[in-house]
């Protein structure tokens, strides 16, 4: 474990919700924060048939909920003009007391969205597109004014900027490749990552490589927040494979996940009917199990310093 690792922040569990129309979705949100999750994340996919507007949703849940901070996990950028979703991302934070965080993504089915409207994009371009859009976004949280921008793939002039946000907002980038990564390290305040893209036999490589990114940038890792999309199933007696299994092996693998990966916030992706599992049992065994560790990885610290 690199030292960065180390010095991360508190840990954080949530849920990625998918936004199934004909789900109960709200009774979902209220659940995780019933339940005391740290993060209800909303999967953006505007392209697909029967599924809830991510905003939409965002803001009805910041309504129902408490304590719960909400994202786009991640908003889908090609559909979500970035000085628009700026301003509805700010005034969600606003109005719910700082409740609201922002993942933000290049886009992936790109077929989907032609269908919808916007241009395809090839890798590189769609990169550079991203880190338009958070500068413009970041530009929009200032308080300056007479606001210009002039980029490759987005342009606005504005007389001022805002709303403000509550609070400052992390940008957190879903990326998967060598080069999105190097982007997260530059610029981003957090990585997200799903579990079937980024297996622990690639999360290694991939935080290295953040970490490097971040370094170059004469940034400090340790403020890059690392989140991991869990995407498997809390059921049965025994193992079916990563993420596939009773809760005391999830209890393992998300343990070894944070001491030896560096995870430090964790979205269960799986079925919302298995949420109460993860939340009430899997969740504060691992946050005692990691407790527990890192005292003891302390305490053998001070004896042999």
């Amino acid at each position: 474990m690199t030292p960065a690792r180390a010095r991360r922040g508190p840990l954080r569990f949530g849920v990625s919700l998918a936004p199934d129309a004909a789900a109960p979705l709200i009774r979902t949100a209220q659940d995780a924060d019933r339940f005391g999750l740290d993060l209800l994340g909303i999967r953006d996919q505007p392209y697909r048939r029967d599924t809830a507007d991510a905003p939409t949703l965002m803001a009805a849940a910041l309504a129902v909920t408490s304590r719960i901070r909400v994202l786009p996990a991640v908003a889908c950028l090609p559909l979500r003009p970035p000085a628009a979703l700026a301003k509805a991302i700010a005034t969600m934070d606003r109005l719910s007391g700082g409740r609201v965080e922002l993942g933000l993504g290049a886009g992936t089915s790109w077929e989907g969205i032609e269908a919808y409207g916007a241009g395809r994009l090839g890798a590189a371009a769609a990169r550079r597109a991203l880190e338009e859009a958070v500068q413009v976004i970041r530009l929009h949280w200032t308080d300056q004014n007479g606001l210009r921008f002039q980029g490759e793939h987005y342009r606005f002039t504005a007389a001022q900027s805002g709303p403000m946000p509550e609070h400052p907002i992390g940008i957190w980038l879903g990326v998967t490749g060598p080069r999105g990564l190097d982007l997260a390290g530059r610029i981003a305040d957090g990585w997200i990552a799903p579990s079937s893209l980024v297996p622990p036999s690639r999360l290694a490589d991939g935080q290295r490589r953040l970490d490097d990114a971040a370094a170059a940038a004469g940034r400090d890792p340790a403020d890059i927040r690392r989140v991991y999309v869990l995407e498997g199933s809390v059921d049965g007696r025994e193992t079916r494979g990563f993420l596939h299994g009773p809760p005391r092996q999830w209890i393992y693998e998300l343990t070894e996940l944070a001491i030896g990966h560096g995870v430090d916030s964790f979205l269960f992706g799986g079925d919302p009917e298995q949420l109460a599992v993860f939340a009430l049992e899997v969740v504060p065994a691992v946050r005692e199990q990691i407790t527990r560790e890192r005292v003891s990885a302390r305490g053998a610290g001070s004896r042999t310093g």
